[in-house]
């Protein structure tokens, strides 16, 4: 019986040839990751009492991002913390201020096919769009891999959710994501590996993958897996110029699944998570003329520079709609560089929006931008609980950069197939 990609993968990080879905293993991290939010502050207490140092500070990577800004006594408590705990264990991998760990980790090279990773944050899962085997955990199971670099973990089956055909223009990642979340809802990954593949996925740049893997976490799957290729080698060798070998990581023909699930992006439309659930997805047809008053391009999964780049390509030579606020919080200061040097965040500007920290910001349900009462908010982020991102009688729809650009446009959810080309000044 072949193998899939997830089984292979934790079979090299238990030193076994081949595992079986259901078997429990310990494990060994080749790499861990935390935030200030679940980072420092949650295990140093639990270290300490243990008497343990960490077993390996090359093989940590400490990114602060929630509490960012530092905006009263108690955020800068929590950085001063994790600075401090950084600089003690002489951690190699400190990214302070300088985006969401989800797109910082990656683009800095820390994240290569055949890895076995965990990460202290539910959207860890983002890094099996490089092959790698990525999920979350909590802050006492954290505090255990930094103290012995293991892990215990039942072998996961393998659920595989294909893709074939072309996506129309100003169709994206995240609507195949919503799409899938309305057709399987939020279980539908059975806290299993999930595995994207198929002629779709093979056109999608790296930051489109990466949407795809994050969003494995709003399925309920633990790990989001795409078989890597000459894409994300391309990436991969760009941002760390070391040749990467894929060969070894992929599914094995005669792999077991537990399901399969096949989707034709063909024709699929814009797609729309109305509140308060991203299984509440339907096409944009079904929500369209939705008035809004607050347009969120934020979050790992929604201000990448891919992200960065719909959402301006709609928003050039408009307006803002009459009433609605534009908030733009770029997943990372590299990408906000480079989205500088394009002139896109120039068009941002020009526009009228508000440009926030790189960081998780309202989206997890920090800062000053927090939705008021009643304010209806369509946004680019992965999740759209009641009260995450600010007031519980505040309604967010999810969509893609571009949709939510159309509807800053003209002060509705709007498709943005009809924005293109139209001026409105």
């Amino acid at each position: 019986m072949g193998q899939s990609l997830a089984q292979k993968i934790i079979a090299k990080a238990v030193g076994k040839e081949y595992v079986t879905p259901g078997e429990v293993e310990i494990a060994n991290i080749d790499l861990a990751m935390i935030h200030d939010s679940g980072g420092p502050r949650r295990v140093k207490p639990i270290l300490d009492r243990l008497g343990v140092d960490v077993w390996s500070s090359e093989k940590i990577v400490v990114v602060t991002d929630h509490y960012v800004p530092e905006f009263n006594n108690e955020t800068k408590a929590i950085q001063k913390l994790t600075r401090d705990w950084v600089k003690t264990n002489n951690i190699r991998s400190f990214y302070d201020q300088m985006g969401i760990c989800h797109v910082v980790v990656p683009e800095n090279g820390h994240l290569k096919p055949g890895m076995f990773v965990v990460g202290g944050d539910s959207h860890s899962p983002t890094g099996g769009a490089f092959g790698a085997y990525m999920f979350g955990i909590g802050a006492t199971e954290m505090a255990g891999v930094l103290a012995t670099g293991e892990i215990w973990i039942k072998v996961p089956e393998t659920i595989r959710i294909n893709w074939s055909g072309k996506l129309s223009e100003f169709v994206t990642a995240k609507d195949m994501m919503l799409y899938a979340c309305g057709k399987l809802g939020m279980d539908g990954g059975k806290y299993q590996a999930v595995e994207f593949s198929g002629s779709t996925i093979s056109t999608l740049d790296m930051q489109e993958r990466m949407t795809l893997s994050n969003m494995t976490a709003e399925l309920g799957g633990q790990a989001g897996i795409i078989a890597p290729d000459d894409v994300t080698k391309r990436y991969l060798k760009n941002v760390s110029s070391i040749d990467i070998d894929i060969a070894p990581w992929f599914s094995d023909q005669d792999a077991k699944f537990l399901e399969s699930h096949q989707f034709d992006a063909t024709g699929l439309p814009p797609q729309v998570a109305a509140p308060h659930s991203p299984a509440n997805s339907i096409d944009i047809t079904e929500t369209k003329g939705t008035k809004v008053d607050v347009a969120y391009i934020g979050a790992c999964t929604g201000a990448k520079l891919s992200d960065l780049r719909m959402a301006a390509s709609v928003l050039k030579g408009k307006k803002l709609a009459s009433g609605v606020r534009l908030l733009v919080a770029p997943a990372s200061l590299k990408d906000q560089e480079t989205a500088k040097t394009e002139g896109i965040m120039q068009i941002f500007e020009d526009i009228g929006a508000s440009i926030l920290p790189n960081s998780c910001g309202i989206c997890a349900g920090y800062g000053s931008e927090r939705l008021g009462e009643d304010i209806v908010c369509i946004s680019s982020t992965a999740r759209n609980f009641q009260g995450r991102m600010g007031a519980l009688s505040s309604g967010v729809y999810l969509s893609s950069p571009y949709t939510v650009a159309a509807s800053a446009i003209s002060g509705e959810i709007s498709d943005p197939r009809n924005f293109i080309g139209i001026k409105n000044e």
